[in-house]
């Protein structure tokens, strides 16, 4: 007989896709989990810093306004990446993420279609400081795919952690 339960994976993705829908930003709805010895430490969503306002009370994105691409001037958002967030939110807590995974799930705002929900390169070095595993993110086709940060710091260790042509991973 098959298990009629959800798998972990996707039962951890669906909570991040709740996370989600609190997401203030234009572009993309993202959440993320962070999960250590199979229990929930922390959740963040793409959203202005706390006490300011975000693009929805200001009505329009910057970057948009702007004419910037996506993955590029992040400087510019206003909002903190839900990844940051997650991470940020655990340090409030007082809650170590080492050994941890995140689980990152991201959705077009307009249609609700998912979205390939890969972290960005700011973020993989504060997933790479945090100590974490495994970083599960969705994908547009509505599946998943697993990363591990070790990969990536072995890449970067053999390689140049800068370069012209990947500067956001």
């Amino acid at each position: 007989m098959t298990d009629p339960r959800v798998s972990k994976e996707d039962y951890y993705l669906g909570i991040a896709r709740e996370v989600a829908r609190r997401s203030t930003c234009f572009r993309r709805s993202i959440g993320a989990l962070i999960v250590r010895d199979d229990q929930i430490v922390s959740t963040g969503y793409a959203g202005a810093p706390r006490k300011t306002r975000d693009s929805l009370e200001h009505g329009s994105c910057l970057r948009d306004k702007l004419g910037i691409p996506h993955g590029q001037r992040y400087e510019l958002c206003r909002s903190v990446h839900a990844e940051q967030n997650a991470i940020i939110n655990a340090a409030r807590a007082g809650v170590s993420l080492l050994g941890g995974d995140m689980y990152i799930f991201g959705s077009d705002p307009e249609t609700g279609a998912p979205v390939n929900a890969f972290p960005c390169f700011i973020c993989k070095k504060m997933i790479i400081n945090a100590g974490l595993v495994r970083v599960v993110c969705s994908t547009s086709g509505g599946g998943s795919t697993v990363l591990l940060v070790e990969d990536w710091a072995r890449a970067w260790r053999e390689g140049d952690i800068l370069d012209d042509t990947h500067q956001y991973g």
